[in-house]
């Protein structure tokens, strides 16, 4: 493992490690001769391009070294932070942090188009291959805020990876969704039949695809897919068609046409195979391995979901989504009596699982779904046990199942108490009055806040009237609208997305998607409390009664205000109308 050093904000503090590269890469500085001509130049793109230029990396180093020499005696920050940049591409992991933490302090302060937004976003980058999710997340936003100002383009493929990051990694699927649909409006507005915008088009044609295909919305999933291949078809995108392909043909084993679904991933996968691309060839086994095994072909599916474990062993990166083909090798063994190759696939399944519960925080949620941990230890130790020597073998499934039914009792008792004092910590008297959203201010709190906002730029009267007509906003109910975004009402406010997200920020002390999601739950809270016809309706009519525009949408923000399901608010409700 390489030594992570971090470039302070100041260039005196970077002095020491410039030496120090500049030794390391002197021997090739002999041989540049091409640098001088792009120190200072307003150009990044021509640098880029005659650093693509040259043939090896070896090279590679030469020239760019040569522009950081010279760049460092000519005290150059911004073709320093270029340098460091372009340098640390050559890299991956710590080593290239390091030279991207260089390449930040060398541009903070210089309002360029790329920098350092760029090197933010690379960085943001490594950490996420480091599985460093939370360290990724703080880089993405600090690149998001300089490309708002100096790079439309730049910001839109920024919001983009902000959204992977969070879709794949994080399983904020829906959070991810709303902030891929900004990005299609802003490059809808380009010409994506254009060389420099079908490949991000097609691309987020994909991940769009891709989310709703994880939230289970199959037809919108099939629409995405479907418009994606024709728009790569017509503009002869081939990298992007084989992936459309496969993505609906996983999008077919879920509709369960297992047939179909068959048919697509088979004729996807030889091109996959050729890019050498291992997690959409892991995708490919694993939902084949599915497909058979929706079709009672045990054989066939066993034989895909062992391809599954060995891409995983190659290239030793799995995700969440991926690892239920294990909990089928283990109960197929087990079921034909191959204790070994039982025990085996098992130890894997243990191996994945504890690498997983350090990366992902929405692990357990799939862990008890497919193959709860109690359940895998107390089977690997049946099966070492069994192995070796029958003996004690009925001793330890007793005290298992003992531990596991005590524990279990005591976790339902446990929760029900703690779900009946949050439901008391809501319930209120249902009031006809409108109060504003957020807690009352002091007037020198929000003296406070608003001297805050103006030195951010936003004067005290527009702050004050932007209150007022959040109050409006509010006392008219306008976030029960299924289609709200913070343009639409920052169009309806006479004002601008930015500083509405400030204003809201700063004196409701959230996001915009939060603000409007603890809206929706109070008001729902009133409306259930007040109303009781309201509570014999379904879920997903309550969810489009309170402006959400799924079941699972509405239940997620319910939890995530009140930390209760709104299940068990209901029912609540019902008990102490009869108590």
């Amino acid at each position: 493992m390489l030594l992570y050093f971090c470039a302070k904000s100041t260039v005196m503090t970077n002095q020491r490690f410039i030496k120090i590269v500049l030794l390391i890469l002197f021997p090739y500085c002999l041989l540049a001769q091409t640098a001088d001509k792009f120190i200072g130049k307003d150009s990044y793109e021509d640098l880029k391009k005659e650093f693509i230029l040259q043939k090896s990396d070896n090279n590679k180093k030469t020239f760019i070294s040569e522009i950081i020499s010279k760049s460092y005696s000519r005290k150059n920050n911004l073709s320093l932070s270029r340098g460091f940049y372009l340098l640390s591409t050559l890299y991956k992991g710590n080593k290239a942090i390091q030279y991207l933490d260089s390449s930040i302090a060398y541009s903070t302060n210089q309002n360029d188009y790329n920098f350092p937004a760029l090197s933010y976003s690379r960085k943001a980058y490594e950490l996420r291959m480091q599985f460093k999710y939370s360290k990724a997340l703080a880089n993405y936003f600090k690149a998001e805020k300089y490309a708002k100002d100096n790079n439309e383009d730049l910001n839109f493929y920024i919001k983009r990876s902000i959204g992977v990051l969070r879709s794949e990694e994080l399983g904020e699927v829906e959070e991810a969704l709303l902030l891929y649909r900004e990005c299609l409006s802003y490059i809808r507005k380009k010409d994506i039949s254009s060389l420099k915008y079908s490949s991000d088009y097609h691309n987020l044609l994909f991940v769009i695809a891709d989310a709703h295909k994880s939230l289970k919305n199959l037809d919108s999933a099939s629409f995405y897919n479907k418009l994606g291949y024709k728009e790569s078809i017509i503009t002869n995108d081939k990298f992007y068609i084989p992936y459309f392909i496969l993505n609906e043909g996983a999008n077919e084993m879920l509709k369960k046409n297992y047939k179909a679904s068959l048919d697509s991933i088979n004729k996807a996968l030889p091109q996959i195979i050729l890019d050498k691309n291992f997690g959409n060839i892991l995708a490919s086994y694993f939902y084949l391995g599915k497909s058979y095994a929706g079709m009672s072909s045990e054989k066939k599916a066993i034989q895909n979901f062992i391809k599954v474990d060995s891409m995983y062993l190659l290239n030793k990166r799995i995700t969440p989504e991926f690892i239920s083909g294990y909990s089928y090798l283990i109960e197929y063994y087990k079921k034909t009596g191959d204790k070994e190759n039982q025990l085996k696939f098992l130890n894997k399944f243990m191996s994945i699982d504890s690498i997983l519960q350090r990366n992902y925080k929405h692990l357990n949620k799939v862990l008890v779904k497919e193959y709860d941990t109690p359940r895998l230890l107390a089977e690997k130790e049946s099966l070492v046990q069994s192995l070796q020597n029958n003996e004690s073998r009925y001793f330890i499934w007793i005290l298992i199942l003992i531990v596991g039914i005590g524990g279990l009792i005591g976790y339902q008792f446990y929760s029900k108490k703690q779900y009946q004092k949050r439901f008391e910590a809501i319930i209120r008297p249902t009031s006809v009055d409108f109060q504003p959203s957020g807690a009352i201010k002091k007037e020198d709190d929000f003296k406070q806040e608003s001297k805050s906002q103006e030195s951010r730029g936003i004067a005290i009267e527009v702050v004050e009237q932007l209150l007022e007509k959040l109050v409006y906003f509010e006392r008219n109910k306008g976030y029960l609208e299924n289609t709200i975004t913070i343009q639409k009402v920052a169009l309806q406010l006479n004002t601008n997305t930015k500083y509405l997200s400030n204003v809201i920020n700063e004196h409701k002390g959230k996001t915009f998607v939060h603000y409007i999601n603890d809206l929706r739950i109070t008001h729902a809270v009133d409306q259930l409390q007040a109303q009781t016809k309201l509570r014999n309706y379904t879920m997903p009519f309550l969810a489009k009664e309170f402006g959400f525009n799924s079941a699972e949408a509405f239940a997620a923000a319910f939890y995530k205000k009140n930390k209760i399901k709104p299940t068990f608010f209901l029912k609540a409700l019902e008990n102490e109308k009869y108590s």
